[in-house]
């Protein structure tokens, strides 16, 4: 008698937006059935990897727990997909039985990228692989390291410098090619503020530097910089970035985009196959403003990409409107956030722009216990006063205020508009209503866009 295979209506492959698409079908389409299927047998918090060096204490403390599956009623397989078959709808197992869908969702993330500099393969040189056993290994191995270097000043290498000095006797050097840390993501002045914030823990900046050579012999003992410069390192941290985890989407005949990105429609749905969507890091995305393909990886639009495919499975329910590109981070206690252009990105797409800044405390009045200075800078167009980008820095309101200009951003906000803000204030909570960063930063602006 012949096998029943394994049937299901919804077939997720991956982690994280996995989680959340696998979910997000369950709320719309009760009646079908979901089970995913992902290789890690512990999920982690991507946001919090770095954390894990300094205040979180551990991977231990930085899981994603199964249950929020078995709540859904989605089961979970722990194995890796190694085929898809589209014409028949079958998945194939490492270890496990086929399973066939009616429904296939790509949620397979991104690898780190490991630049080929001559001794990378060196032990205790370590890309940030996405997996627990790998990232306690890094985290027992750092008891004894004395010297510490990290290549890239982005948001990864500059979170993992200033959580590794913590409680550890450690010294740090960030290795960043470009002119300053977080150059990338931030404006200069915030650039100049984060980098200060570095440097007031003891970690050493090397802007303007390119890793040569990964020295030593079996383990690593040093960097050469292109300058001959020698860096004394006993273990090297790689954060340059990401690159999409498409390679079995590829095999099964989807088509790829932008960086081997899988290309997806507004709907998350590829343009090779309607029964398979994709979203998170492996799939392609676009920039909110221009349209064009943009290289952006981040838990939040992941996430956000899995709630659109879940939705749109059966019948389209939601529209994806593009990256905005919503970031913050905290160095050495100070928060620093910045959602849509940055004034330096704006200008580079050659667009006329009017800004607008303001500063404040964030209590009221700011001789309160524990207030910090909010800095607030808001980019808008000259043409037609619609807010472009905003970016920010104080205490740890920094992390929801910038996801109200995200919500500005997202349905196109004037100056004169938020000008008419109104917010909620409290003494020990936030800034005066006098005094509001964001709504005076507007102010500023309309100052100028009506000249």
């Amino acid at each position: 008698m012949e096998a029943i295979m394994k049937e299901t209506d919804v077939l997720v492959l991956g982690g994280l937006s996995g989680i959340t698409a696998g979910i997000s079908c369950r709320r719309h389409y009760p009646d079908k059935k979901v089970v995913v299927v992902r290789k890690e047998g512990t999920i982690l918090i991507p946001c919090g990897i770095p954390y894990i060096y300094g205040t979180v204490g551990g991977p231990q403390f930085n899981v994603i727990p199964d249950g929020l599956l078995e709540n859904n009623q989605i089961e979970l397989i722990k194995d890796e997909a190694v085929d898809v078959d589209r014409e028949n709808k079958i998945v194939t197992l490492k270890d496990g039985e086929p399973i066939k869908y009616e429904k296939l969702v790509f949620a397979t993330g991104s690898m780190p990228i490991v630049p080929p500099i001559p001794g990378i393969d060196k032990k205790n040189v370590y890309a940030i692989w996405k997996d627990f056993d790998y990232l306690s290994k890094v985290y027992d191995e750092m008891i004894n390291v004395k010297d510490l270097v990290i290549i890239g000043g982005g948001f990864i290498g500059v979170e993992f410098a200033d959580e590794c000095r913590k409680g550890r006797d450690i010294n740090v050097t960030i290795l960043e090619a470009l002119p300053q840390c977080l150059q990338m993501a931030l404006d200069d002045e915030f650039c100049a503020e984060a980098q200060e914030k570095l440097s007031e823990t003891g970690v050493k900046v090397l802007t303007n530097s390119k890793a040569q050579t990964i020295l030593g012999n079996d383990k690593v003992s040093g960097v050469l910089l292109a300058d001959g410069t020698e860096i004394k390192a006993d273990m090297v941290i790689l954060g340059i970035g990401a690159k999409p985890n498409a390679e079995l989407a590829k095999q099964s005949g989807i088509e790829l985009g932008f960086n081997g990105t899988i290309r997806v429609d507004a709907h998350m749905r590829t343009y090779t196959d309607p029964d398979v969507y994709a979203c998170g890091d492996c799939a392609e995305k676009h920039s909110f403003f221009t349209g064009r393909p943009v290289n952006t990886m981040l838990a939040s639009i992941a996430t956000a990409e899995a709630r659109i495919a879940g939705a749109n499975l059966y019948s389209p329910v939601h529209s994806n409107c593009g990256a905005i590109s919503v970031f913050s981070t905290i160095v050495n206690g100070r928060a620093f956030a910045v959602a849509g252009l940055t004034e330096r990105q704006a200008k580079q797409l050659g667009m006329n722009v009017v800004v607008g800044k303001a500063e404040s405390p964030d209590t009221h009045p700011g001789g309160m216990p524990n207030s910090t200075l909010t800095k607030v800078k808001l980019v808008f167009g000259k043409e037609n006063g619609v807010l472009l980008g905003g970016s920010i820095s104080g205490g740890k309101s920094v992390g929801e205020m910038i996801n109200v200009l995200s919500a500005c951003i997202m349905h196109h906000m004037t100056a004169d508009e938020m000008v008419m803000f109104q917010m909620g204030t409290h003494p020990a909570l936030t800034s005066s209503p006098i005094a509001y960063p964001i709504v005076n930063a507007a102010c500023k602006a309309v100052m100028y866009l009506h000249q």
